[in-house]
């Protein structure tokens, strides 16, 4: 009975630190009219990691020629167009658009299961998403 309900208060321990994803939603506009947006709405989760690792990717903290409105959200909303899945790395950790492309790479400090979903709903250049996605060694999928 004791070791049933230690293993029982050590898996809700576990669980809410490594099991759920939290997700990105992101607005995205071009600063300039020579920088395109590739996407202009996204989201992205990370999966297999503690909880709030996405908070340093998700602040509004940006230094590029896109202007990027990003907001944490409990999970990526459903009417999405395509995804992009990927392994995740710690350079994605900051940049959720890099990831390995070494699919048998070990990722330091990071689980073996960590990984970056990108949720696409809307875009002016969703095929050049697509090249990036694949090009940067991840899966991507059509709705």
């Amino acid at each position: 009975m004791k070791t049933r309900l230690l293993l029982l208060i050590a898996t809700f321990a576990i669980i809410p630190t490594c099991v759920m994803a939290e997700g990105c939603d992101v607005q995205t506009r071009s600063s300039s009219a020579a920088v395109p947006a590739v996407e202009t709405h996204s989201c992205y989760e990370y999966e297999g990691v503690p909880v709030d690792s996405i908070n340093w990717s998700c602040s509004n903290e940006s230094k590029d020629t896109l202007n990027a409105a990003k907001k944490k959200v409990a999970r990526c909303e459903d009417h999405y167009q395509a995804t992009c899945t990927a392994r995740l790395t710690q350079e994605s950790l900051a940049n959720p658009h890099s990831t390995s492309k070494d699919k048998s790479a070990q990722p330091l400090n990071l689980p073996d299961n960590a990984q970056v979903t990108t949720y696409y709903y809307g875009g002016e250049h969703l095929e050049q998403a697509k090249i990036d996605c694949q090009n940067s060694g991840g899966n991507w999928k059509a709705k």
